[in-house]
């Protein structure tokens, strides 16, 4: 059964976003009729290659290139890649791998590292301005004389050197003459300013280790603050759209734009970040999770990485309407993981083929069909509330598989499957009625006897009697093996960031995250299909046929989401 899955495309995500309305789109819109900037919006996304991109980054990607898209303007991709001791290109490669798969195209792309030159020559003019200072004391005593919220900063021996001894030290600093930690550059501004992070922040700060950009030429490397808005502003950024946390970043922001002479400036702005139930969005985190062995890597199907999301099965599309759907915020609020699924079977729902597959065998002999009989079912890919059609043929013998929750020798109330004296629908099949069960000497199932109805091939009656109950089922002798993964979500508590001691959140741990089945059985239409197919295994959830692992002869299939909220009763309790 070969299917294609509709790829992801920059036109179609284009058009997904025409009729978005937030306070972001106003303020542009607002700046876009005004003509402030005097040219075409202009935004960007900059994440830093130190791992992953997750489901935080994807929201932050929707937006930046959305608006960018639907005002006619232009998005950048740039690698904030300051820190030469936990960057790679690895994560660079992911990166740019990652905003493709979710259907973005940049328009420029550009590295922070590439501005090293351009940051230290505006670093010297902040010295020669007497906006700036080397500072020789080290880091615990730096922080001390920054003061408290209450009480203002004292200034340290170092801050009133002259212009001239400045430059000397920073020259010198730039030559590589220093060990780390020896002298660090600090903006002259305010030790006694209301926001901490404007009473002399640090700009420049000695690091001996190889770039993977850069390599071992450079030892002075920019801090964030001093990076990020320069870099904003040499690409011509008008909207520098920033998570909540930078907010109180926004001020030295301006502040270093305007005195480097930038203007009109970029504006920053603030939108609450993604905060998902159940969820780690720290990179910190994650990394450590992938470190300490907690998961398979980053792209383990547990993991909320685009890498991770992709090989569970979840589209682009999905993710794109779920960024829709949860729309962009002034505030944070926590967004509940049931939302994020949701979003997930909308969209595969209305793409993806019917499969049966039995998790948990159990042989169903139909005593009075044929022996060595074989005939073929025509089964829809598609139910009928789906714009999708076609059909795979579905091979009928004596010996099924069927799910041992179907059975059931002494059955409950409610109970409306299989067991002895019930008559219930085999799916596309015929109408079976339990006649007896074979055990083992230790006293177990190990097959369950029925007899068929050769009059009701569909699942209907001729005489009009009704069935409660329909099970499913694979045909025994042409069933394939296969192993399924049957992933959930990774933390048992809905916010594992939440708990108090640092490492605490490995404590909320699922150990059911993972539950690994193998001789799952699966119906042969699906034995051709390539590594990467999604389907909708009937009654039990959607699945993808796992992209690295699975191979033909030796078919894995890990679940993209249940078919309901496995969760909710937990939650109500």
């Amino acid at each position: 059964m070969t299917h294609t899955d509709r790829s992801s495309s920059p036109d179609a995500a284009g058009h997904e976003a025409a009729a978005r309305k937030d306070f972001l789109r106003e303020k542009v819109a607002q700046d876009v009729a005004s003509g402030r900037f005097g040219r075409p919006i202009h935004t960007r996304f900059p994440p830093e290659p130190n791992g992953f991109l997750h489901i935080g980054h994807a929201k932050s990607i929707c937006l930046n290139f959305g608006i960018a898209r639907e005002f006619a303007g232009l998005c950048n991709l740039r690698l904030d890649d300051t820190n030469p001791t936990t960057e790679d290109v690895r994560y660079v490669d992911a990166i740019r791998h990652d905003v493709r798969w979710l259907g973005f195209v940049w328009d420029e792309e550009h590295f922070a590292s590439d501005y090293f030159e351009r940051l230290y020559d505006i670093a010297e003019g902040l010295v020669r301005a007497g906006k700036a200072y080397v500072d020789s004391q080290d880091e615990e005593t730096i922080r001390a004389g920054r003061g408290t919220v209450t009480t203002p900063g004292t200034p340290g021996p170092f801050r009133d050197r002259t212009v001239d001894e400045n430059l000397d030290l920073l020259r010198r600093m730039r030559a590589g003459e220093f060990p780390d930690g020896a002298h660090v550059l600090r903006a002259r501004i305010d030790l006694a300013h209301p926001n901490m992070l404007m009473r002399d922040p640090l700009l420049l700060r000695i690091r001996h280790a190889a770039h993977y950009r850069r390599g071992t030429a450079w030892c002075v490397y920019p801090l964030y603050d001093f990076a990020h808005g320069l870099s904003d502003a040499f690409e011509g950024i008008t909207h520098s759209l920033c998570t909540l946390e930078f907010k109180d970043n926004r001020e030295l922001y301006d502040w270093l734009v305007r005195e480097a002479g930038f203007d009109p400036p970029p504006e920053q702005t603030e939108f609450a970040r993604l905060e998902l139930d159940y969820t780690v969005l720290s990179k910190r985190k994650l990394l450590r999770l992938v470190t300490e062995g907690h998961v398979g890597g980053w792209d383990d199907p547990r993991m909320p990485t685009l890498a991770g999301l992709r090989r569970r099965g979840v589209t682009p599309e999905a993710i794109r309407a779920f960024a829709d759907r949860i729309g962009v915020a002034r505030s944070d609020a926590r967004i509940e993981l049931a939302t994020f699924e949701h979003a997930v079977r909308d969209d595969l729902n209305m793409r993806v083929p019917r499969v049966l597959a039995v998790v948990r065998p159990l042989k169903l002999v139909l005593t009075n069909y044929p022996e060595g009989k074989v005939e073929t079912l025509d089964a829809p890919l598609y139910p009928h509330d789906v714009p999708k059609t076609g059909s795979r043929p579905l091979p009928f013998s004596r010996e099924l598989w069927i799910d041992r929750e179907d059975f059931m020798e002494e059955p409950l109330k409610k109970f409306f499957r299989l067991a002895p004296g019930r008559e219930v629908r085999l799916r596309y099949g015929y109408l079976v009625t339990c006649t007896g069960v074979l055990m083992n000497d230790a006293g177990e199932i190990v097959e369950v006897h029925a007899t068929y109805d050769p009059a009701t091939r569909g699942g209907d009656a001729p005489d009009g009697r009704r069935v409660q109950g329909t099970i499913h089922w694979v045909s025994a002798p042409q069933a394939l093996d296969c192993e399924l993964r049957l992933y959930d979500r990774l933390f048992s508590a809905p916010e594992p960031d939440a708990l108090a001691e640092e490492g605490d959140f490995l404590a909320a741990l699922n150990p059911n995250s993972l539950v690994t089945v193998r001789g799952a059985k699966v119906e042969p239409s699906v034995a051709v299909d390539p590594p990467g197919s999604r389907y909708q295994f009937e009654r039990t959830g959607y699945f993808i046929s796992d992209p690295v692992d699975s191979r033909a002869g030796a078919l894995v299939f890990n679940r993209t989401v249940a078919l309901r909220d496995s969760w909710a009763k937990v939650k109500d309790k």
